[in-house]
């Protein structure tokens, strides 16, 4: 599996595994949960959540199924699939077909998600904002971001660009496109070869003066410590908690699933977390070489949206 196939199976399959117990703020309970069921392709159960803090947003889906950060990256892979490039408004039009009303999409919507979609809804799609997105720092911002970078042919700075007009489409905010820009420095390192220490290090300016700073804190850590960090930096949906604890995930993480495990193990907004962390992760292991995928194999068969994605692949 190439690096960049294995940078959009990884944030497609990292946020897939992680699903039941998303949104679940407590690791003492998900603890309890991993020691009787397992930790990951877990289906959403309301009584995990129940005396503790969370909030239970995925009634009614199943082991296997992905979150809306998972569907809007697998939207951007069906994009660019379909046009070869990124195409904004065709995206737009693609998005606001997806999640608006009488769309294919049935689970939680997000605030940037709604705000997005109340301000794309009543127009004309030659009348679409090229910043449509809510004045919101959550990471429905980096959710679209795999594809769009493990697709790239151009440059660095070229990338940049593209990735803050496609931020602010759903996110119109400084540090959502800071963070993107910056965890999109990363992927776009390690799927050129570089190590990953080396690229999360080089990807540190892009982050603005406020989140590098977090940035770095993170990585001084001397071994992996999800928890931890996690107390440290938060756990909620936010950039410049969740970010953080990416970053040092990634930095320690041995193999792909020591780090889905322990963004997991976290707690909060994992599946928010688990999408550029799958994506980098992944691609740095392919990197590595050998005869297995990064991603374990039956953590690829669990996957439900797999053969959508291979399609699209082929036509890639």
């Amino acid at each position: 599996m190439s690096p960049s196939s294995s940078a959009i199976l990884g944030s497609l399959v990292a946020d897939s595994a992680t699903l039941g117990l998303h949104w679940l703020y407590d690791p003492v309970r998900i603890a309890e949960i991993e020691g009787g069921r397992g930790l990951v392709f877990l289906s959403p159960e309301s009584s995990d959540y129940q005396g503790t803090k969370g909030y239970f947003a995925h009634s009614g889906k199943s082991g296997g199924d992905s979150s809306g950060y998972g569907e809007t990256c697998l939207l951007m892979l069906k994009h660019l699939s379909k046009h070869g490039t990124f195409n904004r408004i065709g995206y737009q039009t693609e998005y606001r077909s997806y999640f608006g009303p009488g769309g294919s999409y049935v689970g939680y919507v997000d605030s940037p998600t709604r705000i997005t979609l109340n301000t794309l809804l009543p127009l004309d799609p030659t009348e679409f904002p090229a910043e449509s997105g809510a004045d919101d720092n959550q990471f429905a911002a980096l959710a679209a971001l795999p594809p769009l970078v493990s697709t790239h042919k151009g440059t660095l700075d070229e990338l940049m660009e593209r990735v803050d007009e496609l931020v602010r489409i759903t996110n119109n905010n400084d540090q959502a496109v800071a963070a993107a820009q910056c965890s999109s420095a990363v992927l776009f390192g390690v799927l050129r070869g570089n190590p990953i220490h080396q690229s999360l290090s080089e990807s540190l300016p892009f982050a603005g003066d406020g989140l590098r700073a977090l940035l770095e804190e993170s990585l001084t850590h001397s071994s992996l410590d999800s928890i931890g960090v996690s107390e440290r930096f938060g756990r909620a949906c936010h950039v410049q908690e969740g970010l953080p604890v990416v970053f040092h995930i990634a930095h320690h993480a041995k193999d792909y699933r020591t780090a889905i495990e322990a963004n997991i193990r976290a707690g909060g907004d994992s599946c928010g977390r688990s999408i550029m962390l799958g994506a980098i992760v992944a691609a740095d292991r392919a990197n590595q070489g050998g005869p297995d995928s990064p991603i374990p194999l039956d953590w690829l068969s669990r996957y439900r949206n797999l053969s959508v994605a291979t399609e699209a692949f082929s036509s890639l």
